[in-house]
């Protein structure tokens, strides 16, 4: 299995969903949430973990923040570099050398942990560079309901009920998938499945206290059909991505 869980392949693709494309979950759901619990004060200095080609990092700097932006492709740190107010590294997300220890008011890793398998050392290394009381703002696909390869849609026909279906959950994993789902098949990244307590167990070892939590479900909602009143419950009903807002206690 291919170790590389870069997206810097993909680079072009991935700028033109989020930059050009309407409706998208970045865009319509996880933007304005995120804007919502970072409370951004003007000055103050936010790292963007795995920042991917700037679109997160770039509202950061709107608002007032001084950001930086980290990601592993040199491809996608390129095409973020195009904004002259972030300022962005290529680098490894546990090697953060060009930061001073304590410096950092907040840090975003928003839907990348998920494909980093050396976590221990990420979250050490965001522990040693944040402020003490300093926050880490973390977005997931939800690891209670989006297992790779092990958790999927289900109809019950006699009830007309969409349901979802879970075949593992407390195991954790490292799996191939599809980097563009539909289309390319033969691009493919790496997602790992961790559980909840993976994560709450990760944090509090590098002084982190869980001081937030929330569960997002889709805002999309399906054309009319058959289908479509049990399909937009369960989107309801199964929050999509798992927010967590941690503090660093000391």
């Amino acid at each position: 299995m291919s170790k590389s869980t870069s997206w810097g392949k993909v680079a072009g693709w991935y700028n033109d969903l989020l930059e050009k494309e309407d409706g998208t979950y970045q865009k319509n759901l996880i933007l304005p949430n995120l804007l919502r619990l970072l409370q951004i004060k003007r000055g103050e200095l936010i790292l963007d973990l795995a920042c991917g080609q700037g679109f997160f990092a770039r509202e950061f700097a709107k608002i007032g923040a001084k950001v930086i932006g980290v990601d592993i492709s040199p491809e996608l740190i390129n095409i973020a570099k195009q904004d002259k107010v972030v300022e962005y590294h290529v680098s490894q997300a546990h090697k953060l050398d060009f930061l001073h220890s304590e410096s950092v008011d907040k840090i975003t890793i928003i839907l990348s942990l998920q494909n980093i398998e050396n976590l221990n050392e990420v979250i050490k290394e965001t522990s040693r560079v944040l402020k003490p009381k300093g926050k880490l703002f973390i977005v997931l696909n939800h690891p209670a309901f989006r297992i790779p390869k092990e958790s999927s849609w289900g109809w019950d026909e006699p009830s007309k009920v969409q349901y979802r279906r879970l075949d593992s959950y407390l195991s954790e994993s490292k799996v191939q998938i599809q980097m563009r789902p539909g289309d390319n098949p033969q691009e493919k990244t790496i997602s790992f499945h961790r559980p909840l307590q993976f994560y709450f167990k990760l944090l509090s070892k590098y002084n982190f206290l869980i001081s937030g939590l929330e569960e997002w479900n889709s805002h999309k909602v399906s054309e009319v059909g058959p289908k479509k009143e049990a399909e937009d419950k369960a989107r309801r009903e199964f929050p999509l991505f798992l927010f967590l807002e941690a503090v660093k206690i000391s």
